[in-house]
Parts: C-alpha cells; structure tokens; sequence
C-alpha cells in the first residue's frame, strides 16, 4: 500500500482555516483513493527542536558516523520514502509559521532527502512524485504588485526540487481578511477547487 504523508503546521488547530481546507482536501481524496494510506504528521505535537548547536551537534557526529538510521533522523526517513506529499500551514508573516521551518531543516540531511552525484550535482533522493502545498491567505498575493513579496510557497517549491520532487501544486484560498471580500464564498470555493484536485491527485 502506498502512503500520502500529511505534514500538519496548522498552529491554530482546529480554528485554522487551513487545516480546514486541508482536512477537505484528505476526505476527498481518501474516497478517490482508498488504497492509498494517510499518515498525518503533527507539528504541534511532536514539537521538534530547534537546531540549537547542541542539536547540530548531535546531528553531525551521528551523520558522520553514517548513523542516518538514528531517531533523529526519522523524519527525513520517513519524507524520503512517501509516495506522494501533502503539507498544511497558514500564511504568516509572508512565509509560513515557524513550526514548519524547523521540521524542513529537520528533513533535510545529505544522503537521505537530496545528495550528489560524482560531478557534485544535487541530486534529489525523495519517492514522491508530488507534493502538495496548502495554505489560506488574508490578503491577495497572486496580483503582480504583491506575488513578488510570497516567500513560503516558492520557497516549497524551490526544495521540491532540491529533493527530486517533479511535481509541485499549491491549493490556496486567499484575500480572506480584506473587508471588500466575502470569505466564506472565498473558502467554499477552494473547498470545490480540493475536491476536483483530490480527483487527480
């Protein structure tokens, strides 16, 4: 049985706007694809640490020992061997929460999510063929005075490639806090957008 791992950095919980849109998302797409097994990481419960240079230094020795099959290293594992890569986080402060940073510098370890071949190109090493960025949005980042100032899915988009990812999609409700616009009808609508792309996905 292949596997769709959920990584969860809602930080609002079940408040969040995301991760209502992305619990839709995972219905539709459990229906359409019931072979396929679902394992949601939580962010807010693992709470990983930081990389303090305590931490580092772990990570190094163990790395360098070739001890890649550590505890410390099981997140990396585990992204690295999904079939396909769905991750939840609202947008905040034109990226995305800090809970997410932590676990993507967490994933990313040589030999395992990306390396490099003999002439010393990256080399992505990740199964998943797809990766799925879901996020919610106050403002309108889409327009051309204001998508240069988005950060957080570019920068996803950006490691996909890092790790051998070919496929970024990004689902995204935005315009959400501007007072012109009616939000409900905004989320309904990439509720409908997530229920077609669970189709295919």
């Amino acid at each position: 049985m292949s596997e769709l791992l959920f990584v969860n950095a809602c930080v609002r919980g079940e408040r969040s706007r995301t991760l209502a849109l992305a619990r839709h998302f995972l219905a539709a797409y459990e229906k359409s694809h019931p072979e396929v097994r679902v394992t949601e990481r939580n962010l807010m419960e693992e709470r990983l640490e930081p990389q303090y240079p305590e931490v580092l230094k772990e990570r190094d020795a163990l790395w360098a020992a070739g001890r890649l099959d550590a505890p410390m290293f099981a997140p990396a594992r585990q992204f690295a061997g999904a079939g396909c890569i769905v991750v939840a986080a609202p947008f905040w402060d034109l990226s995305y929460p800090a809970i997410l940073k932590i676990y993507l510098e967490r994933i990313s370890v040589t030999n395992l999510t990306f390396g490099y071949d003999a002439e010393g190109r990256m080399v992505g090493l990740c199964r998943a063929e797809k990766l799925l960025f879901i996020t919610t949005r106050g403002g309108d980042f889409s327009l051309p005075e204001t998508a240069w100032m988005e950060s957080g899915a570019r920068h996803l988009q950006a490691l996909c490639a890092m790790y051998g990812i070919p496929a970024f999609r990004l689902l995204c409700a935005q315009g959400l806090d501007d007072v012109r616009n009616d939000p409900e009808a905004l989320l309904a609508r990439a509720m409908e957008e997530a229920e077609a792309l669970a189709q295919t996905f």
